[in-house]
């Protein structure tokens, strides 16, 4: 399929607020979680929270839209000119001509939280200054974002779990293809609440400490924050070497079980080859991987067994949630941008230090960050259900 050119992206998570502080945090290996405080939340976890998400101020024709996921949604609009470089690709392809595809999982369901706690004693009613539409609601992100830049192209959420902001990219490349769209700004953004933290807390699945992917000692995930945005246009007649391109998309649903993982992978699989074979690229052709790489028992183990399956044991690969946490429905974005920065920098990162790896796993994990030439590299998003996305990204000639 023919590529699409990644003109612009950025990331805003606990490590760091756009692509210099993201950069500067993955070369030193640090991880941005901390231990919960978030909101009164009485659970023995680690989380990756975005400082200051709460001193964001919305417009006042936009102070519906008012909840923390759209404020972290404004805030990382802010980083490295996205806004500017969405003004400038619309003064080229026209308004009309831009799509807004974003993934949430949750949305601003924070806010609702904030709702029920505070009923009318007598009514029972919701307070009055509740606007589901603009905040609780998936579509509330792209509305919102969508208002923010003044586009008026095609508009849509994608709420898939932990592939939302992963296949919105297949969804804009669809369109693109199609001929409705001439750019798209795609990404994903998830902020911390109570019903993840708690929801996650009843599945058994959250550690006690900072996460460990594919470590000996893994014990669960830990929640994250992000808003991550990429901006797509069609590959222009020249570009500049090195420039990001997207190469392939892969898609699949196993529907396994509705929140284990296939345990040997094959959804995974799926949508890996499906990826490389859009991509018009063979297995040896990945310079590295970014995997899901949630710290479960489960998600670790089957994704390994779909890599090795695919890639053998020669692939290096890593996954990043030990410095990010787990975003949920902004980790499919966030870690396509990551895969920018390691195509742009010449970095295939390790993540934090993590003790001893797994070694039943059979995947060529990576123990420190390496330095050498990427080309190509390929990104893994799997969600609840068994909803997969495999993205392929590379660089320009």
């Amino acid at each position: 399929m023919p590529p699409v050119f990644v003109s612009r992206f950025t990331a805003t998570s606990c490590i760091g607020r756009g692509l210099d502080q993201s950069l500067a945090a993955l070369l030193d290996r640090q991880s941005g979680l901390k231990p919960c405080a978030f909101q009164g939340i009485d659970i023995n976890t680690w989380v990756g929270e975005v400082d200051a998400v709460d001193d964001e101020e919305m417009e006042p024709e936009l102070r519906y839209f008012n909840c923390r996921n759209n404020r972290l949604a404004q805030l990382a609009l802010r980083q490295d000119g996205f806004a500017e470089a969405v003004d400038t690709a619309a003064s080229k392809w026209g308004r009309r001509r831009i799509g807004v595809f974003l993934g949430t999982s949750t949305a601003g369901i924070l806010q609702t939280e904030w709702a029920f706690r505070h009923l009318d004693p007598v009514s029972g009613y919701l307070p009055a200054d509740f606007v589901y539409a603009a905040t609780h609601s998936p579509y509330s992100l792209s509305d919102f974002i969508r208002r923010k830049l003044r586009l008026e192209g095609p508009a849509m959420s994608v709420s898939s779990a932990c592939s939302s902001s992963a296949k919105v990219l297949a969804s804009a490349k669809r369109m693109l293809d199609a001929g409705l769209i001439d750019a798209a700004v795609v990404g994903g953004v998830d902020s911390l609440c109570a019903t993840t933290l708690y929801g996650f807390h009843s599945l058994g699945l959250l550690a006690d400490g900072p996460c460990r992917p594919f470590s000996d000692d893994r014990k669960g995930i830990s929640l994250g924050e992000a808003a991550a945005y990429l901006l797509l246009e069609r590959m222009p007649d020249s570009s500049d070497s090195g420039a990001v391109l997207l190469l392939g998309v892969g898609e699949s649903s196993d529907a396994y079980h509705m929140s284990s993982p296939h345990p040997n992978g094959l959804g995974a699989r799926m949508a890996m080859e499906q990826a490389l074979s859009s991509a018009g690229l063979s297995p040896a052709s990945i310079d590295y991987i970014n995997l899901h790489g949630t710290a479960t028992l489960n998600n670790d183990s089957s994704e390994a067994k779909a890599v090795a399956g695919v890639f053998g044991a020669t692939t290096p690969c890593s996954s990043t949630k030990g410095a990010t946490g787990h975003t949920l429905g902004a980790a499919g974005a966030l870690e396509a941008v990551i895969c920018a920065i390691a195509i742009q920098h010449d970095l295939m990162p390790a993540g934090p230090e993590a003790g001893q790896r797994d070694t039943t796993t059979g995947i060529q994990y990576l123990m420190s960050n390496q330095r050498q030439r990427v080309s190509h590299v390929l990104s893994n998003s799997f969600g609840f259900g068994g909803s997969n996305c495999s993205l392929v990204f590379g660089r320009s000639a």
